[in-house]
Order: C-alpha cells, then sequence, then structure tokens
C-alpha cells in the first residue's frame, strides 16, 4: 500500500484482521495455484509486496525453505511482523509507490489487492519489475469493482437493494480516495506496455461463499463512520444492513480478481545458462 491520510482500509483498524482472514480463504488458493504454475521451490528470492496479512507470507517461506528469501512489504506490517518475521522472512516498512524496491534479483514478485489504492501505481508497477531478475516472475492480482459493481448481483428484495446502496457508497469513498475501481482489467495491457513477456490473465469472482459473508460485515464495520459522515447512510440502515447479512440468507460477492503474470525479458546471452524460473512460457 501507499501512505495516504485518506486510506479507508488502514491495518490498525479493529476489523483489518478479520478482513485479511476472508481474503485469504476466499484468495489464496488462487494465488498459491498461479505462483505454483509459475515455479516456485527451495532457494529462490520472491518480494510480497502490501502483505498485509501472513498468510501468503508464510506459504512462500515454506516453499523457498531455509535456503530462500522472502522480502516481505507493507506501509503498516503490524499484522505480519510477528507472526512471519523470522528465516528466510524479512519484513520490512516500504512505500512501493514512492520508495526504490528492497533490492533486486527476485525470482517472483506479488501483490495481491494492493495497486488498485497506490496513487503513483506507474511507479509502483515499474518497481516491482525492476526488482525482478531476468528471466524472473511478476504475478499481480488486483480488484476491478467497475466490472461488476454489486455485492448482491441478484437484487430481488430490499435486503438486496440496501446492500448495494452501501456497497456503491463504498466504491465512492474508495474513488475520492485515488482508488482506480477499472484497475484490474488494465493489468494485460500494462504488463505488455512494461515489456514483460509471456503476459497471461484470468479473472475470480466469488460468489454466495461464508467468506464473502465475513469479509463484508468487516469491512461495514470498519467503514461505518466513513459512511455515515459522508451521508451515504444512517446508522439504523448500517444496523440492518450487519443484520441481514449476519443471517447468512443473503448471495454475497466481491469484485472480480484479476490475476496478471509475466515474465521479465533474459539477459543476453553469455554462454551462461539461465537459471529456470518455472513452467510457464
Amino acid at each position: 500500500m501507499t501512505r495516504s491520510d485518506g486510506y479507508l482500509l488502514d491495518n490498525q483498524q479493529n476489523e483489518a484482521g478479520r478482513r485479511f482472514d476472508a481474503f485469504a480463504t476466499l484468495f489464496d488458493p488462487t494465488t498459491f495455484r498461479h505462483i505454483e504454475a509459475l515455479g516456485i521451490g527451495p532457494g529462490m528470492r520472491c518480494w510480497e509486496v502490501g502483505a498485509g496479512g501472513t498468510s501468503v507470507v508464510s506459504w512462500l517461506a515454506e516453499k523457498v525453505g531455509p535456503t530462500g528469501r522472502v522480502v516481505a512489504t507493507d506501509i503498516d506490517t503490524s499484522l505480519v511482523s510477528a507472526a512471519a518475521a523470522r528465516p528466510p522472512v524479512e519484513v520490512r516498512v516500504h512505500d512501493v509507490g514512492a520508495e526504490e524496491p528492497p533490492g533486486e534479483g527476485f525470482d517472483l514478485v506479488h501483490a495481491r489487492l494492493v495497486l488498485v489504492h497506490v496513487p503513483d501505481r506507474d511507479r509502483a508497477l515499474r518497481s516491482m519489475i525492476q526488482a525482478l531478475r531476468p528471466g524472473g516472475r511478476l504475478l499481480v492480482e488486483d480488484a476491478d469493482p467497475a466490472l461488476q459493481p454489486l455485492l448482491c448481483p441478484d437484487e430481488y428484495g430490499p435486503e438486496q437493494q440496501l446492500a448495494n446502496r452501501l456497497r456503491q457508497g463504498f466504491r465512492k469513498l474508495l474513488a475520492e480516495r485515488g482508488a482506480d475501481l477499472s484497475y484490474g482489467r488494465k493489468l494485460p495491457r500494462l504488463l505488455r506496455e512494461a515489456g514483460l513477456g509471456g503476459v497471461e490473465a484470468d479473472a475470480f469472482f466469488p460468489v454466495a461463499s461464508p467468506a464473502c459473508t465475513a469479509l463484508e460485515a468487516a469491512t461495514i464495520r470498519q467503514i461505518r463512520d466513513r459512511l455515515v459522515t459522508a451521508g451515504i447512510a444512517t446508522d439504523e440502515d448500517i444496523d440492518r444492513h450487519l443484520a441481514n447479512v449476519e443471517t447468512g440468507g443473503m448471495d454475497l460477492a466481491t469484485a472480480p480478481m484479476i490475476s496478471v503474470w509475466g515474465r521479465k525479458a533474459q539477459a543476453p546471452t553469455t554462454g551462461r545458462a539461465p537459471r529456470p524460473c518455472g513452467s510457464r512460457r
């Protein structure tokens, strides 16, 4: 993430841990599948950008083993440092949109649900690519709320209408703070324009998962005061929505998460065989 007094969902708020747990349940299987396909193994060097929680960092550490290295960065490392700050993990406070990368020669650089919030997204993406070794892989996974803006795609009653009105307000607050709500769909083009090869992408769109319910409850509690202050909802609206959510009877969705990956060009041949990095070409 980037430093911003206006950041809507900072890690210091009480509900942040619940949100990271929900993200892990929803998105870790997709993230791990992509990284496995790109190639991950002992001795590799990885940079986890905007680490936030611990699930991806811990999984990478297990995969690279004691001979590898995982650098986990965020502007607020309070939720990751205590659980993951031991070899081969190095935790650093770092602003990917404003600072130089925390090293170079990484085999893998990964960011999930990060760049959509970063004001200088172009600089952040350049920094991540700069940090890769020749032949290294970049995996960027980000939401595209404009592609599917509804919390309840099946808006058949007043509960769903209220949910979608609050989701519209949430998107408005994000946009006012500089989030690019259509960023996910741009990533394949941006990676190609940055010179990466073998660029591919897919999307994951969870609907009606218990983790979607947990994520919505935690998010609304975290931004409750902002919604009320902005005149988007009343306290009564929010209480009613949270009660509706907690019944478990609504089919809630997240914005589609678009995963995009590519490979940094190899250095000119010098007679030495390059170190392999996975099976995707």
